[in-house]
């Protein structure tokens, strides 16, 4: 008797264990909108500043992961993510910041942690359905937040240069 309640705590142990496993933890998705440009240009370069915060973006990423990075088709999208892509090996993957649900989505089905490189009226929408907190609306001097969205919650952190 003593032998079947031992088995029956040992398979009921393994079916939580099961259970647990088939719960995939959440990986973190990252958004940023672009670094430092100066006002009024279409398309324009970063600016020595926004050059500058890139590299701290790579370099705040020092020691993560990432699966993917996304990023629209102006320069200065893909000028942010260069100098992290090239760290972590990763090759930028385009995507049309007018359609938000599709970045969001791909950005969950990706399968590990993702960074998505947005614009100032774009950032917002992502984050908030993303599932973190909606930040407030971005205007042209408002660079350097990065968001980590996790398990429905979103942290700011602040990337200098």
């Amino acid at each position: 008797m003593q032998v079947l309640k031992y088995l029956v705590a040992l398979l009921s142990m393994l079916c939580a264990a099961g259970a647990l496993a088939g719960q995939a933890e959440e990986a973190p998705i990252y958004v940023t909108r672009h670094y430092d440009t100066p006002a009024g240009q279409p398309d324009p370069d970063l600016t020595p500043q926004g050059k500058a915060r890139a590299d701290q973006l790579a370099a705040w990423f020092y020691g993560r992961t990432l699966k993917a990075i996304y990023v629209s088709d102006f320069k200065r999208s893909r000028q942010t993510a260069a100098p992290l892509a090239a760290a972590v090996g990763v090759t930028p993957e385009t995507y049309d910041p007018k359609d938000t649900p599709a970045i969001v989505a791909r950005a969950k089905a990706a399968g590990g942690p993702v960074l998505i490189v947005g614009h100032s009226n774009t950032v917002p929408d992502i984050v908030q359905q993303l599932g973190g907190k909606r930040p407030d609306d971005l205007v042209h001097e408002d660079f350097g937040d990065l968001w980590t969205i996790e398990g429905g919650r979103s942290e700011r952190t602040r990337i200098e240069n």
